[in-house]
């Protein structure tokens, strides 16, 4: 029974979505509302379920294969908090361009049941269950538009590459499982604090950093995130760019600090290469998009380059700094994708740079919080973006990677031109003759509103954020 309580949050969200399935089946055609809102009432029940457990200290089940500990709590909570976000951005973008997908409920809360497997993981076996729901529910969201041959090229390209990847992680996992006789993560962490490393233990490394980057969307294993971004359907989109980066940063600290920290300094090594290509390949390469998804997904390389920076500094407070990072990121990305669902109608969805020129001109409002958001994105003071690359930057210095943090700083500063070039598109170019209909302020907008002033507070007040993230990070 104490093992059950552990896992009651998942437990309910997996009894919630069987329930879901059923009043999808039967309710009627016309009554779409009726899904989306027995999805944000149960996600809700979920979240209040979490809420009211914060464990003083670290506990573990299911024979140590899962634990429970501040850091799975607050990132379970940012998580769920995400997925509503998400429903209702989703909700919006049905509702404009007429088309209902009510699975993408169904498969959004089946991947979230994976990520909290995932970010509860105490064994490596537990982890890639986790993954593989993760996963395999994404799959399946990105293919939803069947009518899109676009969708269905990003589709095969992401599932493919994605079992690729899930191929590689499974290899690292029996390199590491071979070496140390053990799946347990406390386990295996104590066989490479012994020193006795091994070249196959190294190797196992490799490969399941491999299959980290790949869920991060790192350079150079970035090449699905474009064209997955671009493929799928803004929803889809939406979720992808937020709620799996934080089940895949809980896997990265799962795997590296909590089970192979006698190789800090060779994971370390490795993430610096990643996390610079990244950082330069992803703005650089950002600035000759013309396709909004298409440079926001360049843009997000660019972010988890940024992301695993602090994960390098191998400190408690560089791991809340990197966790202060991806919670900041998913937040601000949700608002990114948002801009796009609230300029959507039946007949056109926006798609170019240039079909936001003169935005400030027709939805004031709406360019204003776009430019909270960009602002954010581009790391400009006093938005929340700023803090999270000020903290990261911090700790890398502290823990003497100089020049690291000047190569970062210098290639955000290119970044920033293409964020600045949205501003300016919106703000000073003349709108088309009938761009930006549907003035009348919807759901939609007031969660886009309510998004953007959380950006805003999380920038001028950052303390309350990572006052928890270092309270997650402390056992570290």
């Amino acid at each position: 029974m104490n093992d059950l309580s552990l896992i009651m949050p998942e437990i309910l969200l997996t009894g919630f979505v069987c329930l879901l399935l059923m009043v999808d089946v039967y309710r009627k055609p016309s009554s779409g509302g009726v899904t989306f809102w027995t999805a944000v009432v149960s996600v809700g029940i979920v979240l209040v379920s979490i809420v009211t457990y914060w464990p003083a200290e670290k506990s573990t089940g299911f024979s140590e294969t899962l634990v429970i500990d501040p850091m799975s709590i607050l990132l379970k909570l940012v998580l769920l908090i995400s997925l509503l976000f998400n429903f209702f951005y989703a909700r919006e973008y049905f509702k404009r361009s007429g088309k209902g997908q009510s699975e993408f409920y169904i498969l959004a809360i089946f991947s979230a049941l994976g990520m909290m497997v995932l970010i509860s993981a105490q064994s490596l076996l537990t982890l890639y269950l986790g993954l593989e729901l993760l996963s395999l529910s994404l799959y399946a969201m990105v293919a939803m538009e069947r009518d899109s041959a676009l969708a269905s090229e990003a589709a095969m390209k992401y599932f493919i590459l994605g079992a690729l990847s899930s191929g590689m992680l499974l290899y690292g996992i029996s390199m590491l499982y071979g070496v140390s006789g053990t799946l347990n993560l406390a386990e295996l962490a104590e066989y490479s604090v012994r020193g006795d490393q091994s070249l196959l233990l190294v190797f196992g490394l490799v490969f399941v950093l491999v299959g980290i980057s790949f869920k991060l969307g790192i350079a150079p294993f970035h090449m699905w995130v474009p064209d997955v971004y671009q493929g799928a359907s803004t929803p889809v989109t939406l979720f992808i760019s937020s709620a799996p980066k934080i089940a895949a940063f809980a896997m990265a600290i799962r795997v590296l600090v909590d089970g192979l920290p006698g190789l800090s300094i060779q994971w370390s090594a490795m993430l610096t290469i990643l996390a610079v290509t990244s950082i330069a390949i992803g703005n650089i390469v950002a600035i000759a998009q013309t396709n909004i998804k298409r440079m926001l997904a360049y843009s997000t390389i660019s972010h988890m380059g940024f992301l695993i920076l602090g994960v390098i500094a191998a400190t408690a407070q560089g791991y809340a700094a990197s966790m202060f990072y991806v919670i900041i990121y998913a937040i601000t990305s949700m608002s990114a994708f948002g801009i796009i669902i609230l300029l959507v109608s039946k007949s056109k969805a926006p798609e170019l740079i240039n079909d936001f020129a003169g935005l400030a001109k027709t939805r004031p409002w709406i360019s204003f919080i776009s430019m909270v958001v960009i602002f954010s994105l581009a790391g400009v003071p006093p938005f929340a973006g700023f803090w999270a690359k000020w903290f990261v930057l911090k700790e890398l210095i502290a823990s003497g990677s100089v020049v690291v943090a000047a190569v970062a700083v210098i290639f955000s500063l290119i970044g920033a031109y293409y964020y600045l070039r949205v501003v300016k598109i919106m703000y000073f170019d003349e709108p088309a003759p009938d761009s930006h209909a549907g003035n009348q302020p919807s759901l939609g907008t007031y969660v886009f509103t309510l998004n953007g002033a959380l950006i805003l507070f999380l920038g001028l007040f950052p303390g309350v954020l990572m006052h928890y993230c270092l309270v997650a990070m402390q056992a570290y």
